[in-house]
């Protein structure tokens, strides 16, 4: 059986084979905006609508959000890669990530990715601490498709630690 982990390193190694959508969360509060992307995003209610995100409490993100109340999420596309990269920390918590992206702002100021397969635009209506991270449930105000969408575009997604496409 090789060497025993603990539940931290398990929880870790035996995630990587959950395959997920791969999406981006923006907030933007004063001059400051951040994004990063996550994979801890599911749909949690029809009525009232809400969906739940799952932030790291020492990123940037965590905090704009906090001080908010409000986030978007965009849904990223196949050909998305490389976004996700530099929202993955390719590019540092303290460089702007939205300097080589396309992006706009949503009704509420927080940016939704371009060419995404659509975006959710929340305000926060609970938190939930958990951890190492805090669970922000957001009721949506708005829900599209980005500008740019692609028709016909595939979902990105990530399984075995790695970036992957839906391939008919």
């Amino acid at each position: 059986m090789g060497e025993k982990m603990n539940a931290t390193d398990q929880l870790r190694e035996n995630m990587r084979y959950w395959a997920t959508g791969v999406a981006i969360v923006c907030v933007a509060s004063g001059q400051s905006r951040h994004g990063m992307t996550i994979s801890s995003f599911t749909s949690l209610s029809l009525l009232p609508p809400r969906i739940l995100i799952s932030i790291d409490k020492t990123t940037r993100s965590h905090q704009l959000i906090e001080q908010k109340q409000s986030f978007c999420v965009t849904l990223l596309n196949s050909t998305q890669e490389n976004i996700a990269q530099a929202f993955a920390g390719k590019i540092s918590e303290s460089q702007d990530r939205f300097e080589a992206t396309e992006w706009m702002d949503s009704d509420q100021g927080n940016p939704i990715i371009s060419g995404g397969l659509a975006y959710f635009d929340c305000v926060v209506r609970e938190t939930v601490d958990s951890g190492s991270h805090s669970i922000f449930i957001g009721e949506l105000l708005s829900a599209g498709k980005p500008n740019g969408q692609i028709e016909g575009a595939q979902p990105l997604l990530y399984f075995d630690r790695d970036y992957r496409f839906i391939s008919n």
